[in-house]
């Protein structure tokens, strides 16, 4: 059985490599003209900074919002694969990266949760 700490490290690795990739990509790959550089770049990498100290710690609530804000990226990939260039496979590696994040979160979280207990029937 996998455990929660192996869920939580291909989590984090996940979620950080979806950033190096959209910095690499904005930056250097692939990068949009220099006026929509900045606007690129807050509108992209920004929302993942947001509950990135609660991803690193694997606090449990913010892994399991962040699995909503993990979906924008997996839209993003997906329009840019319908494009030809190199955005193509940037889109593709982006649309792998969101989808084990969103995996690894989810199983994460409900591998770490407390067990419930129950009142006995009778």
């Amino acid at each position: 059985m996998i455990k929660a700490s192996t869920l939580h490290k291909a989590a984090v690795t996940a979620y950080l490599s979806l950033f190096v990739l959209l910095m690499a990509w904005l930056l250097w790959l692939d990068p949009p003209d220099e006026a929509l550089r900045s606007i690129a770049l807050i509108t992209l990498v920004g929302p993942l900074l947001i509950p990135l100290r609660g991803v690193l710690y694997g606090r449990r609530y913010t892994v399991a919002w962040s699995t909503i804000i993990i979906l924008i990226y997996f839209v993003h990939g997906v329009t840019s694969v319908a494009v030809s260039g190199p955005g193509r496979w940037l889109g593709m590696a982006e649309i792998a990266l969101a989808a084990i994040y969103f995996t690894t979160a989810v199983s994460y979280v409900r591998l770490s949760s407390r067990p419930v207990h129950r009142a006995p029937h009778g």
